[in-house]
């Protein structure tokens, strides 16, 4: 899928943006909006986080270069997720098709 169409999807609110990287590489920069789920704490069964996810809406997770994006949307399928699409871009280069880098 086009990060255009991404970002579009993302900002009709008809999808959100999960960023399944570590608490590190989230404290170096994350993108606005984006819903903070490591791959650690979902690879250990963190219900509240994974709670905090819209059942109803297209889930995109994120990570540095693709590898644990997809492993993220494979386990979040398995917990009942119905659309779940992997990112392969990462980070970077989702700053660089224009998602905005959060100012916190």
């Amino acid at each position: 899928e086009p990060l255009e169409s991404v970002k579009r999807t993302i900002e009709s609110k008809k999808a959100v943006l999960v960023d399944v990287r570590e608490k590190s590489e989230w404290d170096e920069g994350h993108i606005a909006g984006a819903i903070f789920l490591p791959l650690s704490e979902l690879k250990k069964g963190g219900d509240a986080l994974v709670d905090r996810l819209p059942k109803d809406a297209i889930l995109y997770t994120h990570c540095r270069s693709g590898v644990r994006s997809l492993t993220a949307g494979k386990i979040l399928a398995e917990r009942g997720y119905v659309d779940v699409r992997p990112l392969r871009p990462g980070y970077e280069e989702l700053l660089e098709a224009g998602f905005k880098k959060a100012e916190e």
